[in-house]
């Protein structure tokens, strides 16, 4: 039987989030430093730049696990790659191709703990129960899951969501009854939750993270043409129709406007306004 230690009795330790079988673990402080990085170390500190971990207890229980994000295993825990033969492999790649997300995903199962590498990104517990009809996730987010959950293509409705509005042309959907976590930019205090009931939400910008499988995805322009799009200044924006929920990060770098008192230079990947030139594209595809 193993002993840990300096794990769960370890100050700099913190528990910070937990649901099903996973814990996330943030590091308070990062005392590896050297006297050329401690000052960097220490800024980042203060603003939240902590590292995090994700910790799965096993339980006789089995979960999926985006490859390459193991750090550690104890205890009677067994790890298979999924794959049933060529033609299963070759499916998980065009999968993995398309969603942004590893080709084939780990299956552990057993009992004992299995620790992910850690990361700067924050990272996200979300109990499937509370999304009827499953969970879509934006591209590259995802981290684990239970076993019992299936994985999906979400494809758009039209190819011109995925040239024109910041999004993939697929993107991962899982369904059933469990648990997930994945990766957010921003942390969780910052998201917006959005519970739509026959209703519509638009968002100028790729700033959805996660959404309801049952929600529809395409991207228009805000006036419905393309003069009226290029006199708001607001070319394209996301937008989510149905019943279900939308989690958005509002507060992605490049959303602040250079003009008010935001910095001189933003990245454009938050926001998928185009102008003139977009919203007559958009008029041309039909949107």
């Amino acid at each position: 039987m193993i002993q840990i230690n300096n794990v769960f009795n370890n100050a700099n330790m913190k528990c910070i989030a937990s649901g099903g079988s996973y814990f996330v673990y943030e590091h308070q402080k990062d005392s590896s430093v050297t006297p050329w990085t401690a000052q960097q170390e220490w800024f980042m500190s203060q603003m939240n730049l902590q590292k995090r971990q994700l910790l799965i207890q096993l339980n006789n229980s089995a979960i999926k696990l985006q490859a390459g994000e193991m750090q550690w295993i104890s205890g009677a825990v067994q790890a298979s790659s999924g794959v049933t033969g060529v033609g299963n492999f070759l499916g998980k790649m065009v999968k993995g191709a398309v969603t942004g997300e590893s080709a084939v995903k780990t299956v552990y199962q057993g009992q004992g703990f299995v620790m992910c590498e850690p990361t700067y990104n924050y990272i996200i517990i979300e109990d499937l129960a509370n999304w009827p009809g499953g969970i879509t996730l934006d591209d590259g987010l995802f981290l684990a899951c239970d076993a019992n959950i299936t994985e999906n293509i979400q494809k758009r409705k039209n190819i011109s969501s995925a040239l024109l509005g910041g999004e993939g042309l697929f993107n991962l959907g899982l369904h059933g009854q469990g648990f997930a976590a994945f990766e957010t930019p921003v942390p969780r205090e910052e998201l917006f939750e959005f519970v739509l009931n026959n209703d519509t939400l638009k968002i100028d910008g790729n700033m959805a993270v996660a959404w309801s499988s049952t929600l529809d995805f395409t991207v228009e322009t805000l006036t419905g043409n393309a003069i009226g799009s290029a006199a708001t200044k607001e070319g394209f924006v996301n937008v989510y129709r149905g019943s279900g929920r939308v989690l958005m990060a509002p507060t992605l770098p490049g959303t602040v406007r250079p003009d008010m008192n935001g910095p001189e230079t933003t990245t454009s990947t938050a926001s998928s306004s185009q102008g003139i030139a977009g919203s007559v594209a958009s008029s041309l595809l039909n949107l």
